[in-house]
C-alpha cells in the first residue's frame, strides 16, 4: 500500500536550514569544519539567576504536572510588566497574554484560527519564510509584497492599495525587519495601523528583535488602536538567550486571545512549569542585561562588517537585529552563488539572502551570534582563499 502525504504539504519544502545543516554536517565529517554565520541561535547563555530558578524549580516535586493552558499566572504578569516597562503597553495578564512554546507557534496557530480554503495573507518579501509556509499549511494563500531598500524596507501601501485585498484576512509585519535589519519608525507602524483598519485586515506583528542593537526597543501594540487590529509576538528566545528553551508570547486584545486558544488548547498542554518560572525571572532583568549582551553583539557587528568589506559587499551600519544584512557585488548572480563559493572556498556558511523571497536574491546575510575569534577566523580563511 502506497501512503502519499497531504496535499497541505503540496509546494511546502523542508526548511531551507534543516536542509543546508545536514550539508554542513556532511562537511564537517570530510574535516572540513565549517564555521557556519548562518542562523540567529544565540550562543551567550541566559542569566545566571534565570538557570537557578530552573534548576531550584524543577527539583521540587509539585512541578511537574501539566499546566494551564493559558500560561502560569507568575509568567503572564511578568509578560505585563515587561511590556510596560519597555514598551510602555499596558496589557492585562488576565486576558490579553497567551505565553507560546516559542513564539514560532503563535505563527501557525494565528493562520489556523483566520484562514479558510480562498483566504489571502499578505507576506513581506524578504521575510522569514515561515509566515508563507503557514499560511499555505493552514489552506490559506501566501501573497508577497515586496520591500525594497531605496524604500527603508518599508510596505509599498500605495501600489498595495491599487492591489485586489478583497480576500486579504491577515498582513504579516515584523519591526525591528528580519532579515534586512530595518528598525520601526513611529509613521510606519501609524500606516500599518491605518491600512490594517481600513480594509479591516487582522495585523501580525512579529517583534522578538527589538532590545537587540537598538536603545529604544518598540512594540506596535504602543499605537493609538492598536489593540483593534493588531496580534504581536515576541520572544525570550533573542532578547534573553533563551531560544532552546521555547518561551513566547502572544499579545492581543481578549477577543483575539479568546479565539486563538480554542486552536492552541487542541495543540498542546503547556510548558514545564519550571520554564516559565524562570521567563518570569528573565524577563524581570534590568538595563545592565541588555547593555551586556548589546555591547557584545555591537563588538561582533564590527568583525562582520570587516568580513563583509572584504567580500566587496554593501551594508548599512544602522540596521539592528541579530545579523547584518549586505548586498552582494555584482559580479555575482545571486545570493546563492556568493554562499556557495565561501562555503566551498573558505569553508564558512554564509546564508543567501534568496531564502528570505526574490527580493532577497542580491544580498547575503551574516548572523552575529559567534564569538569575535570565529570572525576573526571566517575572515582569514576568506583572505587565504
Amino acid at each position: 500500500m502506497k501512503v502519499t502525504t497531504s496535499k497541505r504539504l503540496d509546494g511546502i519544502g523542508e526548511y531551507y536550514f534543516s536542509q543546508k545543516l545536514r550539508e554542513i554536517d556532511e562537511l564537517n565529517k570530510q574535516g572540513k569544519n565549517i564555521i557556519n554565520l548562518g542562523i540567529g541561535s544565540p550562543d551567550l547563555p541566559p542569566h545566571p539567576d534565570v538557570v537557578k530558578v530552573l534548576a531550584e524549580e524543577a527539583a521540587k516535586p509539585n512541578t511537574h504536572a501539566y499546566q494551564n493552558y493559558k500560561g502560569s499566572p507568575v509568567l503572564r504578569k511578568a509578560i505585563a510588566g515587561w511590556y510596560e516597562k519597555w514598551y510602555e503597553v499596558s496589557l492585562d495578564p488576565d486576558t490579553e497574554i497567551l505565553p507560546l512554546i516559542g513564539s514560532k507557534e503563535g505563527i501557525m496557530h494565528i493562520c489556523m484560527t483566520y484562514l479558510d480554503e480562498g483566504d489571502q495573507a499578505l507576506i513581506p518579501n524578504p521575510g522569514y519564510p515561515t509566515y508563507s509556509s503557514a499560511v499555505k499549511l493552514a489552506g490559506g494563500t501566501a501573497v508577497p509584497y515586496e520591500l525594497k531598500e531605496e524604500n527603508g524596507w518599508a510596505p509599498d501601501f500605495d501600489a498595495l492599495e491599487k492591489t485586489d485585498l478583497s480576500k486579504v484576512k491577515l498582513l504579516w509585519v515584523n519591526y525591528p525587519h528580519m532579515p534586512t535589519g530595518q528598525a520601526p519608525t513611529k509613521a510606519l507602524f501609524e500606516k500599518i495601523i491605518a491600512f490594517g483598519k481600513k480594509h479591516n485586515i487582522l495585523v501580525c506583528h512579529d517583534n522578538p528583535y527589538s532590545f537587540i542593537l537598538n536603545k529604544k526597543p518598540e512594540s506596535l501594540l504602543c499605537m493609538d488602536g492598536a489593540k483593534d487590529i493588531v496580534i504581536e509576538l515576541n520572544s525570550l528566545s533573542k532578547s534573553q538567550n533563551m531560544a532552546g528553551w521555547r518561551v513566547g508570547m502572544l499579545c492581543a486584545a481578549k477577543e483575539r486571545i479568546d479565539e486563538i486558544i480554542r486552536f492552541k488548547s487542541n495543540m498542546d498542554s503547556g510548558m514545564f512549569l519550571p520554564v516559565q518560572l524562570a521567563a518570569a525571572t528573565a524577563l524581570s532583568l534590568g538595563q545592565e542585561w541588555y547593555d551586556h549582551i548589546n555591547s557584545i553583539y555591537a563588538e561582533r557587528r564590527e568583525k562582520v562588517f570587516e568580513l563583509l568589506s572584504l567580500l566587496k559587499c554593501g551594508f548599512s551600519k544602522t540596521q539592528v537585529g541579530m545579523f547584518v544584512w549586505a548586498k552582494i557585488p555584482s559580479t555575482y548572480k545571486d545570493g546563492y552563488a556568493l554562499s556557495d563559493e565561501v562555503l566551498y572556498n573558505s569553508n564558512v556558511f554564509i546564508t543567501p539572502g534568496g531564502i528570505f523571497g526574490s527580493a532577497g536574491d542580491q544580498y547575503i546575510r551574516v548572523s552575529l551570534c559567534g564569538s569575535v575569534e570565529r570572525f576573526e577566523e571566517a575572515k582569514t580563511r576568506i583572505i587565504s582563499n
